[in-house]
């Protein structure tokens, strides 16, 4: 039977008072932090969690009316009070709450529990733990990185009876987190992975760091770290809290119970010797880095502390898989979009991915989904929730692949496909019938669904532009982190999101509750919209001699001037009792590009006063203005001047209407420079992209885009041969030179040519020589560890964009905005 909790019980763990007792014995089945993940109402425990940036309260009501009764909070908001079947849970602290009703659920069981923390590898590991252990017992881990102080109390919380072994990982980057979680985890066994340099800005040093990480086993009894990690092995053996553990280590030394002998790199495997207990043993793992040698010794040495025979572990570490912790979005045939998570199959990881299929935008949702193997639960319950989650999401097809799920093919109220296996799908199943739609492949690795995502995607070259969600979310929320409360942002997606792909980008925006999207020209706008954007967008070069668009599709267009503004007033004419869209003023401060002038607002303001009387349909939604020079230190008295310019115009218009006017003027790198004057609104744009205004700002932001491609061929050419068109490069001794998929056709400048560039293979960098052509360019990999199909990167984390840039005497903006329609646009995010 399983375990329950009823919302009584609940209430008494986290010391909560229960206000209404409505259905206060039901049981609580799921905990809910995001409104947006919302997947079964029954039994659902929502807790309105509160930060810097967001305010679950807000999404109660909401909850509410999709059927959730259940909320831990706060205080009540408003618009509940009188509601009589829903529980409130009052709390002075809900994430303090979670984390208790976590701890109380883990006190129930008394099984064995890894907990896993360090710098790099967590996941790694304990998704490798889970597989070499889940055929032995019924094992119950974290989802993907579910490690923070959130992720956490989720992951506890999924412990049922039955589970014979529980892995989870903690994360934190900054001091006196880790007590929190280990209160919540309280492990018997502990894994310290490799310790790196991540959050080490956020600590006095390095030492404290890992004291810091250490605390997640301060009542645990067994203790597996490498004791070649001098910095973790010193900081354990001084460690007076963790005097009673039993320490078990691994690394060069004699003295070391795992002792790794030798390690041999081979036709794509590693092989590892080491002695334990006087006996060597071999393994050999399908990878051949560092990281992954590493991190499958820490599992080696659990398996053989668990008393797992070494043939055993042999065996199934020669099948190791490839733990990938990203989802792929990407065109598809027939107009398409392939969402490809098929390195995963377990219900909580196709929980997230289905999340993510149904933020694409205004497309039919398909899931082929494999059988899901060694889930701990009986097909029957599995299944029902399968069914369940795809039925809540609004799923509108399931292709199921497996005798499995195909054994329950009754239990799902959608239009349904079922076939044996991978092959046969792909025989029989017209891949014509896919046809604008979202599409997700989620599948256990038997199954091979590579296949699928071969004969689904749409056919391009080799190049392609990768785009990664979660860092541009990261950049995001770094920029919304220097808000003042209440000021809206408004992001700029215009130049095909900086290159990055409108629609998707404009689409995750949205999700994350951006107040307002900015695009060039009309078209852009109306591609958004049939994307199924909803949220406000404003259009900064409107062609208002075709109009139409404007008001079909309700984009707002920037007005910069008294013809602009007399064609928009005539077009309210010939739009009668049509609703309009909002107008955004744009004031010229001093760049001189577009915009009504200072002298021009004594005249402007008359005209607006009686707009705003004689013509109903006539809005204003803001006034702003741009700054020319928000980036140059050297610039910043004229930037004072133009602020201060904009501040006595953007009042005197404002005060020309009954209703707010929004007023916003500053950038991305004004965000950070000139806190002081983020008015009404601000405009995020190259910042989100991973670009910062200096030094210190680049390291708090991600790269998003990353721009790769292969060696397509490599030859050895003699002393004085040349080298491309007009024999640019002369060979001046005997070389090894490369051809890579990438030319000026697919944005590559020119300039990057003769030696000017270098790019990034195998953790070297490689000049580019010769004359760039239209499809590709050479390189020399003299001295490179480089073979043919290996990937090259042209920017990302090395070199970055703005390396690049400056190598080309550009700038960021200019690199981005190149690069070809051509070059498939890749969107990743990680679990």
């Amino acid at each position: 039977m399983p375990l329950k909790l009823t919302i009584k019980e609940a209430a008494d763990c986290m010391r909560a008072q229960l206000v209404s007792s409505h259905a206060a014995d039901a049981a609580v089945r799921t905990l809910l932090t995001d409104s947006r993940s919302l997947a079964d109402v029954e039994g659902c425990l929502f807790f309105a969690l509160t930060s810097v940036r967001n305010d679950g309260h807000r999404y109660v009501e909401a909850l509410y009316r999709r059927g959730v009764r259940h909320f831990v909070v706060q205080h009540i908001p408003d618009t509940m009070r009188d509601t009589l079947d829903a529980n409130f849970l009052l709390v002075p602290d809900t994430l303090d709450a979670l984390q208790q009703l976590a701890a109380a659920w883990r006190r129930r069981f008394t099984i064995p529990v890894v907990g896993i923390t360090g710098s790099n590898g967590k996941t790694i590991v304990k998704e490798w733990l889970v597989w070499l252990t889940s055929s032995d017992r019924r094992t119950v881990k974290s989802p993907k990185s579910y490690n923070s102080q959130t992720g956490v109390p989720l992951s506890v919380w999924q412990m049922q009876a039955g589970d014979e072994l529980a892995i989870f990982e903690a994360g934190i980057s900054l001091p006196n987190e880790m007590a929190r979680l280990e209160r919540i985890i309280r492990p018997t066994i502990g894994i310290f992975t490799h310790i790196g340099t991540a959050h080490d800005a956020n600590f006095t040093d390095r030492r404290q760091k890992i004291n810091e990480k250490l605390n997640l086993f301060l009542h645990a009894q067994t203790l597996i770290y490498c004791a070649d990690q001098r910095e973790v092995a010193d900081a354990v053996a001084e460690n007076k809290p963790l005097a009673h553990l039993k320490k078990v280590t691994w690394g060069r030394a004699a003295d070391c119970d795992l002792q790794l002998l030798s390690t041999t790199v081979r036709h794509g495997e590693t092989t590892l010797e080491a002695r334990y207990r006087n006996e060597t043993h071999r393994i050999i793992i399908p990878m051949t880095d560092r990281a992954s040698a590493e991190n499958a010794m820490h599992c080696w040495l659990f398996m053989l502390l668990e008393g797992t025979s070494p043939d055993v572990i042999a065996e199934r570490m020669r099948r190791l898989p490839v733990i990938e912790m990203r989802m792929e979005l990407k065109e598809a045939i027939n107009h398409c979009t392939l969402i490809n998570d098929s390195y995963s199959s377990d219900f909580h990881s196709l929980q997230v991915a289905v999340e993510f299929l149904c933020r694409q935008q205004g497309a039919r949702k398909t899931v082929i989904l494999s059988d899901i193997l060694q889930s701990g639960k009986n097909e029957q319950t599995l299944y029902a929730d399968v069914a369940r989650l795809l039925k809540t999401k609004g799923v509108h097809r399931l292709i199921g692949i497996g005798a499995g799920i195909s054994q329950h093919a009754e239990m799902f109220p959608l239009e349904t496909s079922f076939f044996p296996d991978t092959d046969t799908f792909l025989q029989r199943f017209p891949l014509n019938h896919f046809q604008e739609e979202s599409i997700l492949l989620k599948g256990a690795r038997i199954f091979a669904f590579e296949k699928i995502d071969r004969a689904l995607q749409q056919k391009t070259h080799e190049t392609i532009l990768e785009i990664n969600l979660n860092a541009l979310v990261d950049n995001l929320n770094y920029y919304r982190a220097k808000k003042r409360p209440g000021v809206r942002l408004m992001a700029m997606v215009k130049a095909f999101s900086y290159g990055s792909g409108s629609h998707e980008i404009a689409g995750l925006l949205q999700f994350h509750h951006v107040d307002y999207l900015a695009v060039a020209y009309v078209d852009e706008g109306v591609e958004l919209r049939k994307a199924g954007i909803t949220m406000p967008i404003m259009v900064m070069n409107p062609e208002l001699q075709s109009p139409d668009p404007l008001f079909t599709y309700n984009l707002e267009p920037e007005i910069y001037s008294f013809r602009l503004l007399q064609m928009w007033c005539s077009q309210l004419t010939q739009h009668p009792g049509q609703p309009a869209p909002a107008v955004h003023i744009k004031l010229d401060t001093g760049m001189h590009r577009l915009g009504f002038e200072e002298r021009e607002i004594d005249t402007l303001r008359p005209i607006l006063q009686e707009l705003q009387t004689t013509e109903a349909a006539f809005r204003v939604a803001s006034v702003f203005s741009h700054l020319s020079g928000s980036d140059n230190p050297t610039l910043d008295a004229w930037t004072h001047r133009q602020i201060a310019t904009f501040r006595r115009m953007s009042k005197q218009i404002q005060k020309t209407f009954d209703y707010p006017v929004y007023a916003h003027i500053l950038n991305s790198a004004g965000i950070t420079r000139f806190p002081d004057a983020q008015f009404d609104m601000v405009r995020l744009g190259i910042g989100l992209y991973g670009v910062g205004v200096n030094d210190e700002e680049q390291q708090h932001l991600q790269p998003v885009s990353t721009l790769k491609t292969v060696i397509s061929q490599i030859k050895q050419i003699p002393a004085g041969d040349t080298v491309g068109y007009g024999r640019r490069h002369v060979a001046s001794h005997e070389m090894r030179v490369g051809t890579i998929a990438i030319g000026y056709a697919d944005g590559l400048l020119r300039r990057f040519g003769n030696g000017r560039g270098t790019v990034f293979i195998n953790g070297q960098l490689a000049p580019v020589i010769g004359n760039i052509c239209m499809d590709m360019c050479m390189i020399d990999l003299t001295g490179v560890d480089a073979r043919e199909n290996d990937e090259v990167i042209i920017f990302g984390h090395r070199p970055t964009i703005t390396d690049v840039a400056r190598t080309l005497d550009t700038i960021p903006y200019e690199i981005l905005t190149g690069i070809s329609r051509r070059v498939k646009r890749v969107y990743v995010t990680e679990h």
